[in-house]
């Protein structure tokens, strides 16, 4: 591979115009794609073969008007005063107007919805009071029949009397009976209204006929531009996650403010605004070729709206750090005294090697996120993939032709005077001494203690996807669900939607009654503050109820209840599900937890397969995957104390505190797996070839130290900028996604591999290097960074005066 790649640079340095004219048509090519046949995102995710997602099959083949997505519109006044007269009438106009939109199965008005609820309020007071009236009446004419017999004896008539009599008494009953029913459904429900108490506050319901996966953006537009474009005078209107489309930005401020840094960190570690601008264009370039063709997919795919996000996130890292490690493998050895040409094939054979087996070990670890069965998450393994697979391209082929084109001003004024000294000092020429054991000894303590103590809170992590709670206080989401919440209850932010099958096809009256003991039985949960059926299939054998929860839709005491439902045992019913957007997030959340000590032993098995064929040890593989598990468990505790125990909230941005996304553990393993990787094969490599050399073990640990710091810290740092700078986006699916990744290079980078496995090495000595002969026998040599390919093609002491020019 080495000397292939040294063909390839050489190649593209000599064809520079040709090569930088590809990539600007690839470039070109994928913008056209992504323009032609790029579709829309989504921020709602499923996940097959889960049993919201069973529930949801049945209502839609049961009761379909009762199977589609929904959201909630909150209309609020301004001056908190209740709605005029005037206002309520513009409103119901508004609603009817949302029902006749395509896509929508019903639209409720609310002041309709509470006119009509108190109307059966009454309907059953009347209904009551003509029952007893009717009762009263028959007692009298059972009285005055009783009376009959005393005085005339048995008689047809009074017989005839008597059946008309008890007739009537079992009609009685039985309408009592079907009006006590309704009555205790209509108590039951007491508790899910659409205007607030003080009328200042209302809900208007909207039910899609499709799923809530398959409602498209341009429906829900057109129930939120009806309110939008024509707006009620005194009313204010929000609308909750569901009806929004919050995809976030592809690139904003916080992102660009990662990009300075970035430049100046490689400003510092390169000399030069050439050298630093080098790794910049072409990480855009190589970003811009693999999101937007990420992006270009999304018509035909449906595609998470985080999922081109990650992609950039990635891309820019990586394609910044994998082009710096050739530009400074170059400029060093232009200090050197190599020719330009030599230099940057031989830096694209060496560095450019270890580039590829790095980008290699991150593209395994992303793809391997299809491993984990879940969809959503394998798409965005892939598009990360994608994108680095580009970045390692870019840095073998971009990059040498840029480097061609650059020249000389690589190179400081005075590193180029240095060159034409007649005996150039090389790099790192100071006395190398092993670091002490004692230090040694403190080093790791300190070190493992440190990561200890930070990965503590993540024994308390709780996982969900965001809901409008988590959304920024100005967004209308946010003002959606805090409306909600303070008027009706946190519950009416996540209601749940409770299935039960009866057995066999019951008749009517029998539905009806299992339906109100059914209810009943949801109602007496604890956690349940109001039950509401809302629908029956043809045959009777599928109800359906709204189930409203005392507690919001990410809270422990839902997902509980969730958990409580499923499990009761009812008799005369079959089975109980429930489903939902609550529910189908705990569903998600699980499924994932379940999947990620799966993917995490994929992973580990694979870090010890990969350090095992590079460094050809024991001890080093260990080490560097258990170190790679502090890091993660680390990072994960920062992500918990900040976004779920809301520690440092004012400093990052977290306005409610709550629970973890789902995903992030499990998409946080495969990537955290191959950046520490990158480090481990950066440093550790040198640490091999000083021992394979014949530097004493401890010794050569310093060496590759020394070798690799400045460039890892540099990169590091690269890292930690570019991550950073996703976590002040706007969208609160993205910002705890770039404070794990950032927080998670840094301990990696600085704790891990420079201060811990460092001192874990000096202090096993040469038992670092150990491996049993028939494992060394079986390996392949691989020889990530070049050194053969050196041997093959020696420095020659020789500088043309054009090239120093």
């Amino acid at each position: 591979m080495a000397e292939f790649l040294y063909r390839v640079g050489r190649w593209c340095a000599r064809r520079a115009r040709t090569v930088i004219t590809a990539w600007a048509l690839l470039l070109a090519a994928a913008a056209t794609a992504f323009a032609l046949f790029g579709g829309t995102l989504t921020t709602a995710f499923s996940i097959p073969d889960t049993p919201t997602e069973a529930v949801t099959e049945q209502l839609r083949d049961a009761i379909p008007e009762a199977a589609g997505g929904t959201g909630s519109i909150v209309l609020s006044t301004a001056n908190g005063e209740a709605f005029t007269a005037e206002q309520r009438a513009q409103i119901s106009d508004l609603v009817s107007r949302a029902a006749e939109a395509d896509g929508v199965e019903t639209a409720i008005d609310p002041f309709a919805a509470e006119a009509e609820r108190a109307a059966q309020t009454q309907a059953v007071a009347d209904g009551r009071t003509q029952i007893e009236t009717a009762r009263t009446e028959l007692a009298a004419a059972q009285t005055q029949l009783d009376l009959a017999r005393e005085q005339v004896g048995d008689s047809p008539e009074l017989d005839a009397q008597q059946t008309q009599i008890d007739t009537g008494l079992a009609e009685l009953e039985t309408r009592s009976a079907a009006l006590e029913q309704g009555a205790t459904l209509l108590e039951l429900a007491e508790g899910i209204t659409m205007v607030a108490e003080d009328g200042s506050a209302a809900v208007v319901s909207i039910a899609f006929t499709e799923p809530q996966m398959e409602v498209t953006p341009e429906t829900k537009a057109a129930v939120t531009d009806l309110f939008d474009d024509d707006p009620i005078d005194g009313v204010e209107a929000d609308y909750s996650s569901d009806m929004l489309e919050s995809v976030p930005s592809v690139f904003g401020a916080g992102e660009v403010v990662g990009l300075v840094v970035a430049a100046v960190a490689l400003i510092v570690m390169l000399g030069t605004l050439i050298g630093a601008s080098l790794p910049l264009l072409t990480a855009l370039v190589g970003v811009g070729v693999g999101a937007m063709t990420t992006m270009s997919l999304s018509g035909v795919i449906d595609m998470a709206s985080v999922t081109p996000v990650l992609g950039l996130m990635l891309g820019l890292a990586v394609g910044i750090d994998y082009s710096l490690f050739i530009v400074n493998r170059h400029r060093r050895q232009l200090k050197e005294g190599y020719d330009l040409d030599e230099s940057i094939a031989l830096a694209t054979g060496t560095s450019g090697n270890a580039v590829v087996f790095a980008g290699a070990t991150v593209l395994i670890a992303l793809a391997a996120l299809n491993v984990t069965g879940i969809p959503f998450l394998g798409l965005m393994g892939s598009a990360g993939a994608l994108c680095v697979a580009v970045a390692v391209l870019v840095a073998v082929t971009f990059i040498p032709a840029l480097l061609s084109l650059a020249g000389m001003k690589i190179l400081r004024r005075s590193e180029r005077a240095a060159r034409n000294a007649e005996h150039p000092t090389p790099e790192n020429a100071t006395e190398v001494k092993a670091m002490r054991t004692p230090s040694a000894l403190l080093r790791v303590l300190v070190g493992i203690g440190a990561l200890v103590v930070v990965a503590i809170p993540a024994m308390d992590m709780r996982l969900n996807l965001p809901d409008g709670s988590s959304e920024a206080h100005d967004t209308t989401q946010y003002q959606a669900y805090a409306t909600v919440a303070e008027r009706f209850g946190e519950g009416r932010n996540g209601p749940l939607l409770v299935v039960a099958t009866l057995p066999g096809s019951p008749d009517e009256a029998t539905a009806q009654t299992l339906s109100v003991q059914i209810a009943q039985a949801l109602a007496d949960q604890d956690g349940v503050v109001a039950v509401a059926p809302i629908g029956a299939s043809e045959d009777r054998t599928v109800a359906a109820f709204q189930v409203l929860p005392e507690s919001g839709p990410t809270s422990e005491a839902t997902e509980a209840l969730v958990h409580t439902l499923r499990g009761l045992d009812l008799d005369g019913v079959d089975s109980i599900g429930v489903a939902g957007n609550a529910s189908g997030n705990i569903d998600i959340s699980e499924k994932l937890a379940d999947a990620l000590p799966i993917y995490l032993g994929v992973v580990v098995g694979l870090s010890l397969l990969i350090l095992i064929l590079v460094f050809r040890s024991i001890f080093v593989p260990v080490a560097a995957t258990l170190g790679f598990v502090l890091s993660y468990f680390a990072a994960l505790g920062g992500v918990v104390a900040i976004y779920q125990w809301g520690w440092l909230a004012d400093v990052f941005g977290v306005d409610s505190p709550g629970p973890i996304l789902n995903f992030l553990p499990t998409l946080l393993v495969g990537i955290l797996f191959g950046l520490a990787m990158d480090y481990m094969l950066f440093l550790g490599s040198g640490m091999r070839e000083a021992y394979a050399h014949g530097v004493p073990a401890r010794l050569a640990v310093v060496h590759g130290l020394r070798a690799g710091r400045s460039v890892v810290t540099a990169a590091a740092i690269i890292m930690i900028a570019v991550f950073g700078g996703f976590v002040f986006s706007h969208s609160a699916m993205i910002r705890p996604i770039g404070f794990a990744l950032a927080f998670g290079v840094l301990v990696d980078a600085f704790l891990v591999r420079m201060l811990i496995i460092p001192a874990l090495m000096h202090l096993f000595g040469d038992k670092v290097w150990w491996l049993p002969k028939w494992l060394d026998r079986l390996l392949p040599d691989v020889d990530v960074e070049g050194a053969a390919l050196e041997r093959r093609h020696p420095h020659v002491e020789h500088r043309e005066s054009a090239s120093v020019s």
